[in-house]
C-alpha cells in the first residue's frame, strides 16, 4: 500500500510582487475590490500582510493592522474557485496566532450583513459581534452596513 502525499499550503508574506495574483481574486471575489494601490499602501505601512499558496498557486490572502494592543482584520480572502475548503479557517487561525503573538488583546473585523459565510466563518472561532457601522461599504443601492466584530485574544 502507497500513501500520496498531498501539497500542503503554506502562508507567507506578501510582497509588491504578489500583488498581480491578489487583484485577480480580489476582482473575483467582491462586486467592489480593494485597489492594488490600497494593497501597496499596507506593505509599505507595514501591515501584516500574508499570502496563503499551494505550491505555486495563489488561494487566498490577508492584511492586519497591528498596533495598540489589538489587530484589526482588513481583509481575508480566499479564491472563489476554493472556497468552503477549510482555506479561510487556517488562514484565520494563523491570523489569531500572528496577533496574539503580536500582543493584540482583541482581534476585530467588519463583515457585510449579506456575507453569510464570513459571519459563520467568524463566529465559528468565536468571534462576536459588537457593532454595526451605518453606511460603511459600498453597494449596488447606495451603501451597506457593517457588522463589526471582535474576539478577546
Amino acid at each position: 500500500m502507497s500513501a500520496i502525499l498531498q501539497p500542503q499550503p503554506s502562508i507567507e508574506p506578501m510582497t509588491e510582487d504578489d500583488i498581480d495574483e491578489v487583484m485577480k481574486i480580489e476582482r473575483r471575489v467582491y462586486e467592489f475590490p480593494w485597489t492594488s494601490g490600497n494593497f501597496i499602501d499596507s506593505l509599505r505601512a507595514g501591515y501584516s500582510c500574508s499570502v496563503y499558496r499551494c505550491e505555486r498557486r495563489l488561494l487566498g490572502y490577508a492584511v492586519m493592522m497591528l498596533g495598540a494592543g489589538e489587530a484589526h482584520l482588513l481583509n481575508l480572502s480566499i479564491d472563489a474557485r476554493v472556497q468552503r475548503r477549510g482555506h479561510g479557517s487556517r488562514m484565520l487561525e494563523n491570523l489569531i496566532h500572528v496577533a496574539k503573538r503580536y500582543g493584540a488583546r482583541q482581534l476585530f473585523l467588519e463583515v457585510r450583513p449579506s456575507n453569510e459565510a464570513g459571519k459563520l466563518l467568524y463566529s465559528k472561532h468565536g468571534f462576536r459581534q459588537v457593532a454595526v457601522r451605518r453606511g460603511y461599504y459600498p453597494a449596488q443601492a447606495g451603501r451597506e452596513d457593517a457588522l463589526l466584530f471582535a474576539l478577546d485574544l
